[in-house]
């Protein structure tokens, strides 16, 4: 039994709770989380997923700042139905940049695969690959706050659980499914507090 694994999923289960509450609080846990799973990833062979999480450590500090940012300059307004750590307000991601989103994730998927084929032992190089771009486009889209980033995490998440299982982290692919279904309705509660 992997202890470390357990103990991430744990924090894992706190963050996806802040999150859902678009709570800042989630960019604190966003360090503690990853930091764990550099470790688990890499016992794993699962490379790309261990370098995503040192992102993910980087991501949540400019996500801290983006939304403190925001919330100094927005006042101190309070959502309807979120908690008093909530602002910036939740917006819709402008259309003008899902082709960017998708060709960044092509790209990046195949420069990581690519990667990952011709320098590491990875068994899986390219499902690696894809699940860290969709997650760190996902990142950038919960940074900004937009509503849409639950569907890029409900993508994300599907791929980690099945590349999870097949690793045989049983617990982690455990979590990535409890993160599809609360990414589903996490998307649901965005929309409706969506400003625009």
């Amino acid at each position: 039994m992997n202890y470390l694994e357990i103990a991430g999923v744990i924090i894992g289960l706190l963050y996806l709770y802040l999150e859902y509450h678009a709570n800042v609080w989630l960019w604190i846990v966003g360090v503690i989380m990853p930091t764990i799973y550099i470790f688990v990833y890499y016992d794993a062979g699962l490379y790309a997923d261990m370098w995503i999480s040192v992102y993910y450590i980087l991501a949540s500090v400019y996500g801290l700042i983006v939304w403190m940012r925001r919330r100094a300059t927005s006042g101190e307004h309070k959502e309807e139905g979120a908690d008093n750590h909530s602002n910036p307000a939740i917006t819709s991601m402008p259309r003008k940049y899902y082709l960017w989103i998708g060709l960044i994730i092509v790209v990046l998927t195949l420069s990581i695969g690519t990667l990952l084929s011709r320098l590491t032992d990875s068994t899986v190089p390219w499902a690696d690959g894809f699940t860290t771009a969709l997650s760190v486009v996902a990142m950038w889209m919960l940074a900004k706050k937009y509503t849409q980033q639950w569907l890029m995490w409900i993508a994300a998440d599907i791929a980690c659980a099945l590349l999870y299982l097949y690793k045989d982290l049983w617990f982690t692919s455990g979590l990535y499914l409890l993160y599809t279904i609360i990414a589903y309705f996490g998307y649901k509660r965005w929309r409706k507090l969506c400003l625009r």
